[in-house]
């Protein structure tokens, strides 16, 4: 029995995703319940790609990536895969039409990082619309199941709110990825020089992206207006720590929000929407 399989497929990518981000799970148990496995499945293939250019050290990464492209491919033809994960995918990606362009777009932007450490402003604004937009995208074909004019009118929030994600990403880690990796994303910063006016370019532009996000999280569904919005207000709130903090010093230590912060912040979501303050 496939449905059984599918099942199982639907399990480990709510449980990659559980194991892998609080944040977003948290989120994801905000929409309706319909959407739950759609969301965990585009979660889990991005989370795979993404361990492969990011975790999988001392092995070929770039063979691995490719083969990952390849079998993403034959699974959404054949509509099946023994990569649970990738069969996972290929549903939401065949019953939401996904376009894939979308998919091919965020693996580029995977592949870049293989070769890529540094970043001019061209480059970083592909990077980011292929590791952080088209992913809302992907998503926003789930919230909007099928309204195409829905979606479009959506589309430039979504994309607004996929950089912002990442944008506050890139600074909340930006220790692991420049001592660890070698990597630079903003371009034209010096992290060896990394100043307070720098820090300071970098947070007014992030701040535009979530002032534009926040007109399309308005307008999205009922079913998925809660979740989007508590993932929304948890990296608002992880932006306002780093704000608050010099240069220097988120170039020495990964800013989190804890656990019970992020589930006090979920509450006040839940009962804001339901006062209709949303």
């Amino acid at each position: 029995m496939k449905e059984l399989y599918d099942t199982l497929s639907h399990k480990i990518s709510k449980s990659t995703t559980r194991l892998y981000s609080t944040s977003f799970s948290m989120g994801i148990m905000l929409l309706n319940k319909k959407i739950h496995a759609p969301i965990y499945g585009i979660y889990g293939f991005v989370r795979l790609a993404d361990e492969i250019v990011d975790s999988f050290h001392g092995y070929d990464k770039e063979k691995m990536l490719t083969e990952f492209r390849q079998q993403t491919y034959q699974a959404i033809e054949e509509k099946i895969s023994l990569n649970p994960i990738l069969n996972s995918f290929q549903e939401v990606v065949n019953r939401y039409e996904i376009n894939m362009e979308l998919i091919d777009t965020f693996l580029d932007s995977m592949e870049m990082d293989l070769h890529q450490n540094f970043h001019d402003l061209a480059s970083y604004q592909q990077y980011i619309l292929g590791s952080a937009e088209v992913v809302g995208l992907m998503c926003l074909k789930v919230f909007t199941d099928g309204d195409e004019e829905q979606y479009l009118h959506l589309k430039p929030s979504a994309m607004r709110l996929g950089a912002a994600f990442q944008k506050v990403n890139f600074l909340r880690d930006i220790q692991a990825d420049f001592d660890g990796m070698g990597r630079t994303y903003f371009p034209g910063v010096d992290f060896e020089k990394f100043s307070q006016t720098q820090k300071l370019e970098i947070e007014e532009d992030i701040r535009r992206d979530f002032e534009a996000a926040l007109i399309g999280i308005k307008q999205l569904p009922k079913s998925a207006r809660l979740g989007v919005y508590a993932a929304y207000r948890y990296y608002i709130s992880l932006f306002k720590k780093i704000e608050t903090l010099p240069a220097q010093r988120i170039m020495h230590e990964r800013i989190r929000i804890s656990n019970p912060r992020k589930f006090l912040l979920t509450c006040r979501c839940f009962l804001k929407l339901q006062l209709n303050l949303l």
